[in-house]
């Protein structure tokens, strides 16, 4: 947990004092993103289009952008080289909650079977509180797009980022005890959590940035990102169905603003 708030305040720092980075030869960009996450979890039937569709929490973050293009300190353009011209380095914290239930073939109205009735009262959430960096790449001109050649620049990234998980699973069924196979089927013995842990997760994105004015930008960006861990919806089975550990797809909507 100390690791955690030493990070967040590293970065938030770093956000607030970016004027005594630009010696480096870089400016800075700040934003915010928010979207909806959809969470492909241990809930509900595996490729099953109303699990993933329901399966689905909000989340929310600030952003931070090295641009190694342009230099804050002389207000003037870097050395032109191909990486100063197509690379930024994002940071991230960044904060999504989701509320899980089980969806799919197996608790359909027309099933009436213990198994069912335990699926059906089973319910879970998680929340998840990301930090880390990711390296952007864009194949048009980042020169270009921001002295207004054009108005649309798309780009692709890829990072690691550290989480902090919360998750929490119940049952409304009998004793409602989580753990007990008179409540759940007999493969969720054992396999919920309600304790809290952290992992590392790798993230990856496809996205574009649409000039809005000189100073700032709208970005739409659709990301990917897998966890190190099974854990991070409080579900993990041990059965040969759950091949994968726990990963989410987040579309988000962003607003960036270029510092001087």
């Amino acid at each position: 947990m100390k690791t955690k708030y030493f990070v967040l305040v590293f970065l938030l720092s770093a956000f607030t004092h970016y004027e005594s980075y630009s010696q480096f030869g870089f400016s800075h960009e700040i934003g915010i993103i928010a979207g909806p996450v959809v969470f492909y979890s241990d809930y509900g039937q595996r490729n099953d289009i109303e699990t993933n569709m329901k399966n689905v929490g909000v989340g929310i973050g600030l952003i931070h952008y090295l641009n190694f293009a342009y230099r804050a300190d002389c207000n003037c353009y870097t050395r032109d080289t191909y990486f100063n011209d197509h690379f930024k380095l994002r940071n991230e914290i960044s904060y999504h909650k989701s509320q899980f239930e089980h969806f799919g073939k197996w608790v359909d109205p027309s099933k009436t079977s213990l198994t069912a009735n335990q699926l059906r009262a089973m319910e879970g959430s998680t929340s998840v509180f990301d930090i880390g960096s990711q390296l952007e790449y864009f194949p048009l001109s980042i020169r270009d797009f921001v002295g207004g050649r054009y108005k649309i620049a798309p780009f692709v990234s890829f990072g690691f980022h550290w989480v902090n998980f919360s998750p929490t699973a119940s049952t409304s069924f009998g004793s409602q005890v989580v753990d007990s196979p008179l409540n759940v089927p007999d493969k969720y013995v054992g396999a919920t959590s309600n304790s809290p842990g952290s992992t590392w997760s790798v993230v990856w994105s496809l996205g574009f940035r649409y000039k809005l004015s000189p100073m700032s930008d709208l970005m739409l960006d659709g990301r990917w990102q897998h966890y190190f861990s099974n854990w991070v919806d409080g579900l993990n089975p041990d059965v040969p169905e759950n091949k994968a550990n726990d990963w989410i797809y987040w579309l988000n909507v962003g607003y960036i603003l270029y510092l001087d």
